[in-house]
C-alpha cells in the first residue's frame, strides 16, 4: 500500500519569480556530480594515490641510475730518490761487491679526470617494509575512492536539500501572495464598509496592519527564493546569478508506507573505517621491519680517466663491481621496540572507534526512519488543518458579514489559514529532506 502525497501543494507558481532556467531534480543532481568543486577535489585525491601506488610498487624492482663527475686541479709535484751504490750479496749471504742503483724519478701532474658508470641496486629483503608500504598505499588509494564516493552522496544529500529549499521558498511565496491577496480584498470591502457608515475606521486601520505584514511576508518570501537559488547554483557549478526555477514534477509525489531495508555496510563511510583499520595493522608490519636483517645486492660499472705521472695516463680504463650488504639491527635501545608496541596500541584504538561508529551509524538510520514517519503523520495532520481552517475561514467570513462576530475574528482566521499551508509547505519539505537522508544512511545512495 502507498500513501500518495504531495510533496509540494498543488498550485505552482507558473511565472519566473527570480529569472533563470527551469531544472529538475535530477537534472541539478547531474550538474553537481559534473561540476561540483567538492567532487573535483575528492577526484584529484583520488587520482594523486594512484600515482602514490605506482611510486610505491617501483620499489621492488631494482634502481638503474647513471653517474658522472669530473675534476680539475692544478696540483703537481714530483721525487727523485737519487743515484747512489749499494752493497752486492750472494746467495749465501756474503757481500761479493757493489752495485750502481741510477735513483728513481717521479713527477706527476693531477689536471683533468672525469669518472662515470652505471648503477644498478636491487633490494632481495628489507624485513617487509616494501611490502608493508606498499599495500599502505593500496589501502589509501582504496580510501580515496572511498571517499570519493562519499563525496558524491554528500553532494547529492546536499543538492536534493538544497532544491527542496527552493522549491519550499517559492510555495511559500505562494501562500504569502494568496494570504495578500485575501487582506487586500478585506480590505476593500471594509473600506466600503466605513464610507457607507457600517465599518468603524478603527476596523480599516487594524486591517491595514495586516496588510503592511503581509506585504513583508511577499517580500521575506522573494528573499528566500533569491537566496536558496543561489545557494542551488553554488552547488550545482552555475554562476551565482543566473537562478534556477525548479521543475514541479522534480519531486516524488509517492512514499512507501514501508521504507526499503537499509544496510550501513553499504554506506562509503563503513568501507572507509575498515580502510583505516587496515591500514593501523598495517602500521604495524612497518614498524616491526625495522627490527629485521636487510639485504641488497649493488652491480656497478665504472670507468675513470686521468692523472698523469711521468707524461703518461695512469688511469684509463673500466671495471666491474658487485657488492652484498647485509645489515642486522642488533640493539637501539628499545626505540624499535616502543615504536611496535605504539602502532598495536594505535591500531585497537582504530578498531575501537571503528566499532563505536558502526553503533552510531545504526542509530543514524533509525533515527533517519522516525524522521521519516513524523514527516508523513506531520503533512497527514497538516492536511487536516488547512481543511479545519478553511472551514473556520469561510465561518468567520460569513459570521463577519452578518455582524455577528468582530473583526478580529476573521483576522485571526486568515492568520490560521496563512499558518496551516506553511505548515504544510515546511511539513513536506522535512518530508523530502528526511527521506534524501533515510536513503544516505541506508546505503542507498551510490
Amino acid at each position: 500500500m502507498k500513501r500518495i502525497l504531495t510533496i509540494f501543494p498543488f498550485i505552482f507558481l507558473c511565472c519566473r519569480t527570480f529569472g533563470g532556467d527551469t531544472l529538475s531534480l535530477k537534472e541539478c543532481c547531474d550538474m553537481a556530480l559534473k561540476y561540483n568543486k567538492t567532487i573535483a577535489a575528492a577526484a584529484k585525491g583520488k587520482e594523486s594515490a594512484q600515482h602514490t601506488v605506482g611510486s610505491y610498487r617501483a620499489n621492488f624492482f631494482p634502481d638503474l641510475s647513471l653517474s658522472a663527475s669530473g675534476l680539475y686541479s692544478t696540483a703537481d709535484g714530483g721525487y727523485d730518490s737519487g743515484s747512489g751504490l749499494l752493497p752486492a750479496y750472494s746467495l749465501s749471504g756474503e757481500q761479493t761487491g757493489y752495485a750502481l742503483f741510477p735513483g728513481i724519478g717521479l713527477n706527476y701532474e693531477v689536471g683533468t679526470m672525469f669518472m662515470g658508470g652505471v648503477n644498478i641496486t636491487q633490494p632481495i629483503y628489507m624485513g617487509g617494509r616494501i611490502r608493508s608500504a606498499y599495500r599502505i598505499a593500496v589501502t589509501g588509494a582504496e580510501l580515496a575512492s572511498r571517499n570519493e564516493e562519499l563525496t558524491r552522496v554528500e553532494v547529492i544529500v546536499s543538492t536534493t536539500e538544497a532544491y527542496a529549499l527552493l522549491v519550499k521558498a517559492t510555495e511559500m511565496k505562494l501562500v504569502a501572495v494568496a494570504y495578500h491577496a485575501l487582506i487586500e480584498e478585506l480590505l476593500s470591502n471594509v473600506e466600503n464598509a466605513q464610507r457607507n457608515g457600517l465599518k468603524s475606521k478603527n476596523d480599516v486601520l487594524s486591517v491595514k496592519v495586516r496588510q503592511s505584514d503581509s506585504e513583508l511576508s511577499v517580500r521575506k518570501a522573494e528573499n528566500a527564493i533569491r537566496l536558496a537559488s543561489m545557494n542551488l547554483c553554488q552547488l550545482v557549478g552555475l554562476p551565482l546569478t543566473d537562478g534556477i526555477v525548479p521543475s514541479i514534477n522534480s519531486i516524488p509525489t509517492e512514499i512507501d508506507a514501508e521504507l526499503p531495508r537499509g544496510d550501513i555496510s553499504a554506506r562509503p563511510e563503513y568501507a572507509l573505517l575498515e580502510g583505516q583499520e587496515k591500514l593501523a595493522r598495517e602500521q604495524i608490519r612497518l614498524e616491526r621491519s625495522s627490527m629485521m636483517p636487510q639485504i641488497g645486492l649493488t652491480g656497478s660499472y665504472n670507468y675513470l680517466h686521468g692523472f698523469e705521472l711521468n707524461d703518461e695516463t695512469l688511469f684509463d680504463s673500466g671495471n666491474f663491481a658487485v657488492m652484498l650488504n647485509v645489515s642486522i639491527p642488533l640493539y637501539h635501545f628499545g626505540e624499535r621496540t616502543h615504536k611496535v608496541k605504539a602502532a598495536r596500541l594505535a591500531a585497537e584504538q582504530t578498531r575501537l572507534e571503528r566499532e563505536n561508529k558502526n553503533e552510531q551509524m545504526m542509530l543514524e538510520l533509525v533515527q533517519a526512519a522516525n524522521n521519516v514517519d513524523e514527516a508523513l503523520l506531520e503533512c497527514k495532520l497538516a492536511g487536516r488543518t488547512i481543511e479545519q481552517s478553511e472551514e473556520h475561514l469561510k465561518t468567520c467570513r460569513s459570521e463577519y458579514d452578518t455582524g455577528i462576530s468582530p473583526l478580529s475574528d476573521l483576522l485571526e482566521a486568515q492568520m490560521l489559514w496563512q499558518q496551516a499551508r506553511q505548515t504544510l509547505v515546511s511539513a513536506k519539505y522535512d518530508l523530502a529532506v528526511a527521506r534524501i537522508k533515510y536513503e544516505k544512511t541506508a546505503g542507498l545512495l551510490q
